[in-house]
């Protein structure tokens, strides 16, 4: 193959790939707290996982009056702020249902949804549904949203996120890789 067709048949097979526009996910360590964040940034979704302290989690339960039941349990799990935004000219969906985390072990586990905390902290009385992800929205075109996405990990466990979106008929699947819940404590400064 002549090397200008070379380069056009390597081209033309990446633009096929699934998902080979969208870039992998990017570490960013805050240099003022020391977590970390992952952002995933491809040609339709922006996606991105930002550590949580569990005292963060706390402070944040606590200073809605939550009962000490309902603090303690959230902040157990491994707690990232998430943050979508539609990068297209159309309207894409996602559902937290669909995604999964991968422990180092291999097995594929479900992320606990919102419906399902609102659900048991209901049946406890207490009717709270502000702070975590939704379970499934669809983002018109420069719509973006946020919330808490809980792992039922311990501080510092190590997983690979893998989530989804769908777009018109087609569901576009991502993994971010080496993902690490907050330490249990702040990190020291240097």
């Amino acid at each position: 193959m002549k090397p200008r067709r070379s380069i056009l048949f390597c081209l033309s097979v990446l633009l096929l790939l699934p998902g080979a526009a969208d870039a992998a996910a990017v570490e960013h360590v805050n240099p003022d707290t020391g977590l970390s964040s992952w952002k995933a940034q491809g040609d339709a979704l922006s996606f991105e996982l930002i550590q949580v302290l569990p005292d963060y989690v706390r402070a944040v339960y606590s200073s809605r009056g939550l009962p000490k039941a309902v603090v303690d349990k959230v902040s157990s799990y491994c707690v990232f702020g998430t943050i979508l935004r539609n990068l297209t000219d159309q309207p894409l969906s996602y559902r937290v249902a669909d995604w999964r985390y991968i422990t180092p072990d291999g097995v594929r586990h479900p992320i606990r949804t919102k419906s399902e905390w609102v659900n048991e902290w209901r049946d406890m009385g207490i009717a709270f549904r502000w702070s975590m992800l939704p379970d499934d929205q669809t983002y018109a075109v420069g719509d973006w949203g946020q919330g808490f996405t809980t792992i039922a990990l311990q501080p510092g466990s190590r997983f690979a996120l893998e989530y989804s979106w769908t777009q018109g008929d087609k569901t576009e699947t991502r993994l971010i890789e080496e993902v690490r819940c907050a330490p249990a404590e702040p990190p020291v400064s240097k």
